[in-house]
């Protein structure tokens, strides 16, 4: 039996551990989007057709164009799918860009990719709609262009402020509705003060129609409730009146206190991306999603049933 020195060891775990680890991550995307028709015609009839760097290649008799379980996805075309997984316990870390580029040896170019196009359709895993008690409210945050190469304003040092006091235009708006049992949405309506037109557009759609809706006193609110026939409290903060029995809006002021206290680990992020970030954190919120496998099955936009 021939006895392998230490450096032998270590040099065969590097040669096969890249192998296993794609082996995983390929068994987890097989069996999470094992195709029915063509990507390409929909036709049903299909076959084996080989393998994809370690996945499972299709052939479409109709139209004779090959595919995988990942076409048709964000992580269409993505090298290094080995790592894949590696960077996905990075994400359920909340770890910046350059520090998971680091860890797990890729480009920081790489790494902001790969965490877009994990994000773009797991923010869509949403609850079906809010019921019983759901609150609203929105949270604020300073417009950014970071990373832009064209900015339609002039440029903030970092760290900057608004040109004018309270809430004005040049601040994203971000509604938060949430019910009693953790069931979240939310929505970026647009910049400055929400509006009842844009209440009836985001929120309404998620609202069981026998919801309790709670909310602070502002007027768009109790107009956009009274037009939508939904059953409506509010609590006025400025009075100091923070809650009368079960009516209050702690529960998604808690989750926006959460939520800042989260995303100021990135040093600011951009508007643009903002509703990405947003989904990251309801997945991270509560431990909701807390393995590797359940969040590399939402980026293919495979989702739990159960909610």
């Amino acid at each position: 039996m021939v006895q392998l020195s230490r450096e032998q060891r270590r040099r065969l775990l590097a040669i096969l551990s890249p192998a296993v680890e794609l082996d995983r991550v390929c068994a987890v995307i097989d069996g999470a989007r094992k195709p029915h028709c063509c990507v390409h015609c929909r036709a049903p009839d299909l076959y084996r057709h080989g393998r994809d760097h370690g996945l499972q290649r299709y052939r479409c008799r109709s139209c004779g164009k090959t595919f995988t379980a990942l076409s048709g996805t964000p992580l269409a075309r993505l090298r290094h799918r080995a790592k894949l997984l590696d960077y996905l316990g990075k994400m359920l870390d909340s770890t910046p860009v350059r520090r998971a580029a680091d860890a797990i040896g890729v480009h920081r170019n790489t790494s902001f990719r790969w965490r877009h196009r994990f994000l773009y359709l797991s923010k869509h895993d949403r609850p079906a709609s809010l019921n019983g008690i759901a609150e609203a409210d929105e949270l604020f945050l300073l417009e950014s262009q970071k990373g832009s190469r064209c900015l339609d304003r002039p440029a903030r040092k970092r760290g900057g402020v608004a040109g004018k006091r309270g809430i004005t235009k040049e601040h994203d708006c971000v509604l938060v509705a949430r019910d009693r049992e953790g069931r979240t949405f939310d929505f970026v309506p647009g910049r400055g003060a929400v509006t009842k037109a844009q209440l009836h557009q985001h929120l309404l759609p998620v609202l069981d129609q026998d919801v309790l809706l709670v909310t602070d006193a502002h007027a768009a609110y109790r107009i956009f409730a009274k037009e939508a026939c939904i059953t409506h409290e509010s609590v006025n903060l400025r009075q100091g009146k923070r809650m009368h029995g079960a009516v209050h809006v702690q529960n998604v002021n808690g989750y926006h206190r959460r939520f800042r206290q989260w995303l100021a680990r990135f040093n600011g992020v951009a508007s643009h991306y903002l509703p990405n970030y947003l989904g990251w954190r309801w997945a991270l919120d509560g431990e909701r999603i807390g393995k590797l496998d359940v969040l590399l099955r939402a980026a293919v936009g495979v989702f739990n049933a159960k909610r």
